[in-house]
């Protein structure tokens, strides 16, 4: 399909990925937990589209008190409109061809999707899969399970259909559906702290995202800017990030994601402190990265550290306090624990205040990780000699 016919016609938002962050929200985030709005906009979605099983679930998980009289209207119409939809099936497998009862059979698994009983969709989509040939369709039912699988965050419904649309890209499959799989599978990437691999399919994305029932695309930015910033190396990030036209453009709309990246690229290390505070914030509450929001920024803070101390053999606590703009004992705190665990090549003089950088000797690590590497292999080989001789 021609991406710029992708906006109007992309795949549906089945199921609906915004109600799954707004449960987040409102079941993780403190300023979020007593938002009447936040609680009515979830309800509003789940009376429009008659959601019974979502309903029963989320009112289990946010502690509601269900409105039975609501529950069993939207029982009655659920019930409604499976007949309807069984009846459309078994009509097309009456009177109608192939195609019109594979139509009939994907609406059904589309309305189990929509109202959130995941199990029953997942058997319908099964079922649908049966009666499915081409290939482009099957995968487009594969993106479908995928959907619901992050919709639900079920790692295993997830990982086992991207590598089912993997195979069968190998099969073929057009440029449409193979770089819509890449952000599907960046995002799954993300969603469990793989960030080089993510960030390696989302630049991939960047000139041919189409995959609208995920995200918008200046969210898709947002979050390929902030994985990069982390997955790459500085040469790397400048190629494909800072020289990335498609970026570039979309970042004029979210400025203060620009500033935190060009904050970083230029040095401006105080400016990215704040910068860094703020993306904390932002990843708090968002239901891929919340898991992994501490590990990030603590990653990013190494980042940054290692980019002022490889300019310098030597410098003072004040001058690299000052740079960051916080407190000596802060930055004196900081470097320890980051040195002590091996995370950054320096040593600090506590009595003349001065960091001195030791850069690692790479060829010595080498033949040391041979050597080690090499005892490894003598000792294995010594035990199965011992096991061959018996």
């Amino acid at each position: 399909m021609p991406i710029e016919n992708m906006e109007e016609e992309g795949l549906k938002k089945i199921p609906d990925l915004r109600i799954a962050q707004w449960k987040f929200e409102l079941q993780s985030i403190d300023r979020v937990k007593n938002d009447a709005g936040m609680k009515e906009k979830i309800l509003t979605e789940i009376k429009n589209h008659k959601m019974a099983p979502l309903y029963q679930l989320y009112a289990k998980d946010l502690n509601w008190t269900v409105d039975k009289s609501l529950l069993d209207s939207m029982k009655e119409d659920n019930a409604k409109t499976l007949k309807e939809l069984e009846e459309a099936i078994k009509d097309a497998e009456e009177n109608l061809g192939e195609s019109e009862l594979r139509e009939a059979l994907l609406k059904k698994a589309e309305f189990f999707a929509v109202i959130g009983d995941k199990k029953a969709a997942l058997e319908a989509v099964r079922k649908t899969n049966e009666k499915t040939v081409g290939l482009g369709n099957r995968m487009d039912l594969v993106f479908l399970q995928i959907r619901i699988g992050l919709f639900f965050m079920d790692h295993e419904i997830i990982k086992n259909n991207i590598e089912k649309a993997k195979e069968m890209l190998e099969e073929g499959g057009d440029w449409d559906r193979r770089n819509r799989l890449k952000v599907y599978e960046g995002l799954y990437a993300m969603s469990v702290r793989d960030f080089k691999k993510a960030a390696n399919l989302f630049l991939d994305g960047v000139s041919t995202f189409t995959s609208y029932e995920l995200m918008d695309y200046v969210k898709f930015v947002e979050y390929t800017v902030h994985i990069s910033m982390l997955a790459l190396d500085r040469s790397d990030l400048h190629k494909n990030v800072i020289k990335g036209s498609e970026i570039l453009e979309v970042l004029h709309q979210i400025p203060e994601v620009n500033q935190y990246l060009f904050s970083l690229y230029n040095c401006q290390y105080a400016q990215f402190f704040q910068c860094l505070s703020r993306v904390e914030g932002v990843l708090k509450e968002d239901r891929y990265m919340a898991p992994h929001y501490a590990f990030y920024v603590r990653e990013m803070k190494i980042k940054a550290y290692a980019q002022l101390l490889e300019s310098y053999r030597s410098l003072t606590l004040k001058y690299m306090a000052d740079a960051f703009g916080v407190t000596e004992e802060y930055m004196d705190s900081e470097l320890c624990r980051f040195i002590a665990s091996g995370r950054l090549h320096a040593k600090i003089d506590k009595v003349g205040g001065i960091v001195i950088t030791n850069r690692p000797d790479v060829k010595n690590a080498q033949y040391q990780n041979c050597i080690k590497q090499g005892d490894l292999l003598l000792n294995r080989v010594q035990k199965l000699s011992r096991v061959i001789n018996i």
